[in-house]
């Protein structure tokens, strides 16, 4: 596996890099990094695709822009077709986890000549909201929603880079962690963290992790939440809009991002929004990290649809 940086859209991305046939791009979402498709860029890589994982904009080793506005779906968007571009291709199959999700959601929506599938991980996509999503969650009576304590910049970072190790044991396996967080409390106040590491996750990968955030920080990714209500204002133009592409979705029963309302929302209308959605596999208690936790029957899903739907056109 080849780790190399590449210039695209103004800025450094770091990425990893195997194989080589039609190109699949693999995003990571937060707190991650490229690192997490390690069980997926050899597997996909053997079944003759070209894949690249990069950290994504403001994570890793990539650029971290220091305005919070140069973090919007624009940007991120902008990167991966530049980065397209600078690898000598013309088309992709882009594979997307958490934000990572809906970044490749919208990268089919914004260059359907591009893109030519999706696979979302995780996140279920859903359809643009009536309303800026932080106010709607104002309205709703959410003071603490996670989203809502990301906001002030300074705050969340404090916090996650007082102890980087008990920060990514508590993201990646801890327990107790509420998406709505108490008054006056920070994201990872109740958690318990275990010291034995889940089988998925070894020491090797653990300290990837917290040495690229404590030479990195948070920041980076924050900033991503801090472009929520701005996501809304740009994509306007794409009100209602599909995406016609073969779309597979992948996600693990016990991740929360497909509970609760939103999540069991988007679940019930992901046909409607995705009509070509060629599977929606939901892997019997898997949490949040299922390329991760699962990553065997997560390629087993990849690499049919990728292989039937990625080749390059003719």
């Amino acid at each position: 596996m080849m780790e190399r940086t590449v210039a695209a859209n103004g800025i450094e991305m770091c990425l990893l890099e195997r194989g080589t046939g039609p190109l699949v791009l693999l995003c990571h979402g937060w707190p991650d990094l490229s690192h997490g498709w390690r069980r997926q860029l050899p597997a996909i890589a053997d079944a003759g695709f070209r894949v690249v994982a990069p950290d994504m904009r403001g994570f890793g080793k990539t650029t971290a822009p220091a305005d919070i506005g140069a973090y919007t779906l624009f940007d991120v968007v902008g990167d991966l077709v530049a980065l397209i571009h600078e690898l000598g291709e013309k088309e992709a199959c882009i594979v997307g986890h958490d934000w990572g999700a809906h970044v490749a959601f919208h990268t089919a929506l914004f260059r359907p000549d591009i893109f030519k599938c999706a696979a979302l991980l995780s996140v279920p996509p859903g359809r643009r909201s009536p309303e800026p999503p932080l106010e709607m969650l104002r309205k709703q009576g959410f003071n603490t929603f996670y989203w809502q304590y990301f906001q002030e910049p300074g705050v969340a970072e404090k916090e996650f880079e007082r102890d980087v190790d008990r920060t990514m044991r508590t993201i990646l396996f801890g327990r107790g962690i509420s998406l709505v967080l108490r008054p006056s409390g920070g994201f990872l106040d109740g958690t318990e963290v275990s010291e034995t590491l889940p089988q998925w996750l070894e020491q090797a990968d653990l300290d990837t992790l917290v040495q690229s955030y404590r030479q990195a920080g948070f920041r980076g990714g924050l900033n991503w939440y801090r472009n929520i209500d701005r996501n809304w204002q740009l994509t306007a133009p794409w009100q209602d809009a599909i995406i016609e592409q073969p779309v597979i979705f992948i996600a693990g029963s016990k991740d929360g991002t497909i509970h609760g309302p939103m999540g069991e929302k988007r679940l019930k209308e992901m046909d409607a929004v995705v009509p070509n959605l060629k599977e929606k596999l939901i892997l019997d208690g898997a949490g949040h990290w299922v390329h991760q936790e699962r990553a065997s029957e997560v390629n087993a899903a990849l690499i049919p649809f990728l292989s039937q739907h990625g080749r390059l056109s003719a």
